[in-house]
């Protein structure tokens, strides 16, 4: 029979497309990465989304964030986010959390409920604290590391936080992840040495990836679509190859 996720049953197999609808994953931070991850899960028939992210929509994000049109300026992401998976994916279980995450607020979330974890946001307090609440529950996550002031996107790699370099996040969250003794955690990142930012006039200021910032990183269009796409791509194949 033929349904929309005909092409992927193909290439994957049946009882992987049913492991898929069956799996539950959380999504923290929906920006240039964590957007583009949700549109490959739900592509992928993934049954389960939690949409985790406190930020609404801005003129900044329109270059690189698939959520970001001129129609959706100002709309919460998360709405926007659950929408757009709704109108790909009927079938798909929405959970919306419009919140700004820190370990504080660990308690709004059961992560013994959640298949995977992935981590799109950009505060190293809260990607440590989402590092240890799925460790603590047993679930698998994936983190991504810095794709600001990047210009190359075949740059990014898979691999273990520590066998990484030259990234400046990834830097900081090794050291902070060793005193935690955290051993393992697979992580997406570059080793493109950030680029030197042309500024011509004062930086706007912007509430992106769900940290209030001084300032804002340079971003590329074609830059963090990568990296979501490639940790979308390790979600599936990890969930598909669990029994």
């Amino acid at each position: 029979m033929i349904t929309q996720f005909a092409r992927t049953e193909l290439l994957l197999g049946t009882a992987a497309l049913k492991k898929l609808g069956h799996a539950r994953v959380a999504v923290f931070g929906l920006g240039g990465v964590g957007g583009y991850v949700v549109e490959a899960l739900s592509r992928c028939g993934v049954g389960a989304l939690d949409l985790i992210d406190s930020d609404r929509i801005s003129l900044t994000n329109l270059n690189r964030q698939i959520l970001a049109t001129h129609q959706t300026i100002g709309q919460p992401k998360v709405d926007v986010a659950a929408e757009r998976v709704l109108a790909i994916n009927p079938n798909c279980r929405i959970t919306k959390y419009q919140t700004f995450y820190l370990p504080q607020n660990d308690s709004e979330f059961d992560f013994s409920q959640y298949d995977y974890v992935v981590d799109a946001i950009d505060t190293v307090t809260g990607k440590i604290g989402l590092i240890m609440a799925a460790k603590a529950a047993g679930v698998p996550i994936i983190s991504a590391m810095g794709t600001g002031n990047k210009l190359n996107p075949a740059a990014f790699e898979v691999a273990d936080i520590y066998q990484t370099s030259v990234c400046p996040l990834a830097h900081v969250m090794r050291k902070e992840l060793r005193r935690r003794g955290i051993e393992h955690l697979k992580v997406v990142y570059s080793k493109e040495k950030p680029l030197k930012q042309n500024v011509t006039e004062p930086e706007p200021q912007a509430t992106d990836s769900q940290s209030p910032r001084k300032s804002i990183p340079a971003s590329a269009p074609f830059v963090p679509p990568v990296a979501g796409f490639i940790i979308a791509g390790e979600v599936v194949k990890d969930l598909i190859n669990t029994d």
